[in-house]
């Protein structure tokens, strides 16, 4: 597994053969201005939600790659109106895909379209590959809900958790978070984009170090292979 950091929330995820992409919010990060968006490759757009910063880039990626999104319905539909192919689901759904399973859960946050119209409930997601097992928090406060993650069946091996405070999680929820899912290497996300969630990185992964944890802050365009 490869899993390349593209900015905010955003990643590219090579599994076996499957490529995919996480939240593309990269033209307007102005942090990722050296992302070449043209010469990304997908079979799936995962998206959380539908805030902008989660979805500015995802006509584009599924118009030169025919991907495929998956999210929840309402984000499916919306985009199946604009003639891009979807795989709806839901909270506690889970469907088998050809990378491996993949299960919908639960994040605590708002989601609304850029036009405000309604974009359904947002969410994560739990994957489960035969590479090793992620877990997706999406934009999320700390949650309760995070203790089911290691009771769905295998516990992640690596997640992918928000940092950056104002509108998720802080470094000290997440450190939380990683003892909920059981996991202690952990990517950061949703840190450094723009000034209301700027963090000391050295801080903050020190915060996670105390706690016997890894935190993983890639630089934008850099990989880790899992």
């Amino acid at each position: 597994m490869i899993i390349r950091y593209l900015g905010h929330s955003s990643f590219h995820i090579t599994i076996g053969n499957t490529r995919i992409i996480v939240d593309p919010f990269i033209t307007p990060n102005s942090l990722a201005a050296h992302i070449d968006v043209k010469s990304l490759t997908a079979d799936y757009i995962l998206l959380t939600h539908g805030h902008g910063d989660h979805i500015a880039d995802v006509e584009s990626i599924a118009a030169q790659t025919g991907a495929s999104i998956i999210s929840n319905y309402e984000v499916v539909t919306y985009f199946e109106n604009k003639g891009i192919k979807g795989h709806p689901m839901n909270h506690g759904g889970s469907w088998n895909f050809d990378f491996g399973r993949l299960k919908v859960t639960n994040a605590v946050h708002s989601s609304s379209f850029p036009d405000g119209s309604y974009a359904g409930n947002p969410c994560g997601f739990m994957l489960y590959t035969p590479e090793g097992n992620i877990y997706i928090a999406g934009d999320t406060a700390l949650t309760m809900d995070m203790k089911l993650i290691p009771m769905f069946g295998s516990k992640p091996d690596i997640a992918i958790l928000p940092i950056g405070s104002n509108f998720t999680m802080d470094a000290d929820d997440a450190v939380i978070a990683s003892d909920f899912i059981e996991c202690n290497k952990i990517i950061g996300c949703h840190y450094d984009t723009f000034g209301y969630i700027k963090i000391d990185q050295e801080t903050t992964i020190n915060k996670f170090k105390s706690k016997g944890k890894e935190l993983i802050l890639l630089p934008i365009g850099e990989s880790f292979t899992f």
